[in-house]
This record gives structure tokens, sequence and C-alpha cells, in this order.
């Protein structure tokens, strides 16, 4: 039993670094494909939502679980707490267990994750998925990258995490900003085991 709850509960955590729409792109596909998703979102990841999609999801805790909701037409199924919550589910290795993805992943929240920092629930949910040894996923947008941050997401790499930059691909000749991020999304989905078709597989047929 502990695996089929595990494959329907899936964590995704929204940082600041650019590329908010690749995680609220994945909440969709998640929520569309009957998986329960916890939401997270640290203060600049709101903010970064604000500026990049004009989603205002400022207020309460219960007021922006309510706009979220809203926001991606479900119920229950989507759950919020917020980031100073330590203690929310997320923060226990007892609680059920989930697969997490922070999508985008800003470096300053790598290099907390890479010290074994757990300043919010963001970064006390990772370290609670390291430690269990649950899928976390890790999605960096940053360019150029200074050593700093290649040796810090190596060391999560040796850690259990698995990186997953995002670096749309083109041979599938996409025709819009959607196809790209649907790419990445895709990739997301595929390291936690999740079928979909949001891209054209290399070597499937074009028609």
């Amino acid at each position: 039993m502990e695996g089929v709850v595990y494959m329907r509960q899936i964590l995704v955590a929204i940082t600041g670094a650019s590329g908010a729409v690749y995680g609220l792109r994945l909440v969709e596909e998640l929520l569309a494909s009957q998986y329960r998703v916890t939401l997270l979102l640290s203060r600049s990841g709101r903010q970064v939502v604000k500026h990049e999609t004009g989603l205002d999801w400022q207020g309460s805790v219960e007021e922006r679980r309510e706009k979220m909701r809203r926001h991606f037409g479900c119920g229950e199924a989507l759950e919020h707490y917020d980031e100073n919550d330590m203690f929310a589910p997320p923060a226990s290795g007892s609680a059920a267990p989930m697969a997490m993805v922070v999508m985008p992943c800003s470096m300053g929240t790598v290099g907390r994750l890479a010290a074994g920092i757990s300043g919010n629930l963001i970064e006390r949910s990772a370290d609670v998925a390291l430690k269990e040894g649950h899928t976390l996923l890790l999605v960096p947008r940053e360019t150029p990258l200074s050593t700093i941050h290649l040796r810090n997401l190596l060391h999560l790499s040796r850690a259990g995490a698995r990186i997953v930059p995002a670096m749309p691909a083109f041979y599938g000749q996409p025709q819009s900003m959607a196809e790209l991020i649907d790419f990445m999304v895709g990739k997301v989905l595929d390291g936690l085991g999740i079928g979909h078709r949001l891209f054209r597989r290399w070597g499937d047929d074009a028609s």
C-alpha cells in the first residue's frame, strides 16, 4: 500500500528562479492525471509567479489555497501550506511518502539543500525526501552556472536527487513556447515514472 500512496501524491515546490510557468504546468498535468498535489511556494516564488504570469497568490494561507484551487479548477486534490509551517505533513519523515519536484529551483535553494539547511518547509521537505530515500527532482533554471552552482548540484546528485535542468529540446521542431514548456514538464514526468504524451519522442513516427 505504501507504493500506491507514494505514487498518488506529488509535492511540487516553486522557488524564486525564473520559469514559474514550468511548475504551474506540471501541477496542471498532475491534477489532470488524477494525482493529489501539494503545492508549496517560497516568498520569492510567489513574487516570480506574479511577475511572470500575473497570478497574485498573496494573502493568508487559506486565501492562497482557495486562489490556487480556483486557478487549477480543482478541489481538495490540491493542498497548500505556508513555507514557514514546519508542522505540515511534508516536514515529517513519518508522513505518507511523496515524490517531490522543485520546479524551478533557484540556486539559493540548491545551495541550502546541498548544505543540509532546512530553513523553510520547502527545504525541510526536500531534506526529508533525501533522508527517507524518496524521489526528489530538482529543475534548476540559471545560466551561466558558476563552479559553486555545479559543485552544489553534483553534491545533491550524489545524495540521491535527480537533476533535470530546464533545457528544452528542439529536435521535435516545437512551434510554440507551450511546446517548449511541455517538453520540460514531460521530462519531469518521465523522472517520476508517470506516463504522458506531452512531446514526440525521438524515433516516434512524426505522423
